[in-house]
């Protein structure tokens, strides 16, 4: 395995600016990102944690996916009093969902293994699954490439309703049936039948797509010590139950600061993927297996958005201290929650989460607390042999195939072989008949003025027959050239899919499958700088 860093320029304001250390985006953060770990541990220290209790969780909650022993062994580590982790998190994707999931778990492997030899204290890397999202449609499929496309390939379960999707129960019939039909879709190699009889054995022992997941990630991270939580666990939501009630409380404070703070952000000239509200609760209550986002109406009462319930403050505190499973965070109080629950030394995420993260800190100060570091996630282009003899063969630079794609010189090596180019050679024919025909509109416009319109006509059929013959040329001229072509195709598929970074519809599973999970394992060993925008990754 090679990794090199790529010069990747498509960021966003925000993200660019933020990097830069642009005293206009760090006013809306507590920390620098990558230098500010030593006394964002002193703060931690100065607070206290229910570890015992949250060890003891982790463990029954961890057993149930089969934990490696270095992940049980990082809990047991939670309880230590100078210990921090960092966290970052996902929904549960189907097969672990796209490789930017994956790539966040190697980052927060590799930022806890970095501060902890730095800082000389236990620091634990701590994936955070959004089990309590009910986005069913945002993870009951994978991309697979077909021809020069990729393709969706749903699972056959279908989900009424919005229930969480570690609520949802798992359709193992129908799963395995769907495992089934991707796997005559992959090549075999020494490493199918492993990964295969490894993704039913994690498929057997799960209940819910979020412990398919777990059980999945865990094959993947065996010797790392990463530790999953659900965070829709009901033992999880007792224990929060509390850490709600402060939300609630603080509800006014929170809802404010942060929809001033995304006002100032829009005025910098700094773009969000939040809509934000006054009156937004930022909490859900669960009613019948769904979700209901609460907001704070006139009278200050907590109501659902179609007025299907509704609390005072103390009825909803009731069901915070009594029935806390029957409460979950949205977006902008589950960073809260996780601060309340953790020693979080840092926030790792990719490039929309910093974006909502800049609204955040009135909500985490209106708590009295400061937001953590937070750190954009590692990104890859994993580059395999046939992708990398076609890049070389026309002589493109990765960076430019990942920045902006090869459309363009796709065309351009095309054109490069008509001899004359023929779609000059069709606008210079067409601007000559058009000259010639000239005499003959004017003519028949001086005999009758219909006859005119006529001509206007003959002359917009003999553009388009040689508009046609354009066509029919460079389509024999693309058959002729088809293999060449289709190796353009496959390093825009591989590279650049959809116009967009590869580790946003990739799942690992293709490259699992070719390579095994080592690529994995050795590219989570090597010592990357989290300060770097993206790398390539030849496997």
């Amino acid at each position: 395995m090679h990794v090199e860093t790529l010069q990747i320029h498509k960021e966003s304001k925000l993200l660019k600016d933020y990097r830069n250390n642009a005293p206009s985006i760090m006013k809306f953060f507590d920390y620098h990102p990558y230098n500010d770990f030593h006394p964002r541990v002193e703060e931690l220290m100065d607070r206290s944690y229910d570890r015992g209790e949250l060890s003891d969780l982790l463990h029954e909650m961890n057993r149930k996916w089969s934990a490696p022993a270095s992940s049980l062994a990082n809990i047991d580590r939670l309880k230590q009093q100078d210990s921090v982790v960092v966290v970052g998190g996902q929904q549960a994707g189907i097969l672990t969902g796209p490789m930017f999931t994956i790539n966040k778990m190697i980052s927060i492997i590799q930022l806890a293994k970095q501060q902890e030899k730095e800082l000389n204290i236990p620091v634990i890397p701590v994936f955070w699954m959004a089990g309590e999202d009910h986005d069913f449609a945002e993870i009951n499929h994978i991309f697979v490439p077909d021809s020069s496309k990729m393709k969706k390939f749903k699972l056959f379960q279908q989900v009424a309703g919005k229930q969480s999707v570690s609520e949802i129960g798992l359709d193992k019939e129908s799963t395995e049936e769907w495992v089934n039909q991707l796997f005559e879709q992959l090549e075999e190699t020494t490493h199918t039948k492993g990964l295969y009889q490894s993704i039913l054995s994690s498929l057997e022992q799960a209940n819910s797509y979020t412990d398919f997941f777990a059980n999945l990630v865990y094959r993947l991270f065996p010797e790392e010590g990463l530790v999953l939580i659900d965070s829709a666990d009901k033992e999880l939501r007792r224990m929060e139950g509390k850490h709600f009630i402060s939300l609630i409380q603080n509800q006014t404070e929170i809802s404010s600061g942060t929809y001033d703070a995304a006002e100032r952000l829009k005025k910098l000239g700094y773009s969000n993927s939040l809509d934000l509200e006054e009156n937004d609760g930022h909490l859900f209550y669960h009613k019948n297996g769904e979700r209901i986002l609460l907001v704070r109406d006139e009278e200050g009462m907590w109501a659902g958005k179609q007025n299907e319930i509704r609390f005072t403050s103390e009825e909803l505190q009731q069901i915070a201290n009594n029935h806390p499973e029957n409460l979950s965070n949205n977006v902008v109080t589950r960073p809260i929650m996780q601060e309340l629950l953790f020693p979080t030394l840092a926030f790792i995420g990719g490039p929309g989460e910093v974006g909502y993260w800049a609204v955040l800190k009135p909500a985490f100060k209106a708590l009295q607390l400061k937001m953590p570091p937070v750190l954009p996630r590692l990104s890859f282009t994993f580059v395999e042999r046939h992708v990398e003899k076609a890049l070389t063969k026309y002589g493109i630079k990765l960076e430019t195939a990942v920045s902006e794609g090869v459309e363009n010189h796709k065309q351009i090596w095309l054109k490069q072989k008509q001899d004359p180019p023929i779609h000059e050679l069709s606008e210079e024919i067409k601007r000559k008949v058009t000259e010639a025909h000239q005499p003959l509109r004017e003519a028949a416009k001086g005999v009758r003025a219909d006859l005119g319109d006529l001509a206007m006509k003959n002359l917009s059929y003999l553009q388009d027959t040689i508009q046609f013959l354009e066509k029919r040329i460079i389509k024999s001229l693309e058959e002729n050239y088809a293999r060449e072509l289709a190796e353009f195709d496959l390093i825009t598929m591989s590279l650049r899919p959809e116009d967009g970074f590869q580790e946003r519809m990739w799942n690992p599973i293709f490259w699992i499958n070719r390579y095994g999970v080592g690529f994995i394992t050795d590219l989570t060993n090597k010592s990357l700088s989290i300060e770097e925008k993206h790398f390539g990754v030849w496997i």
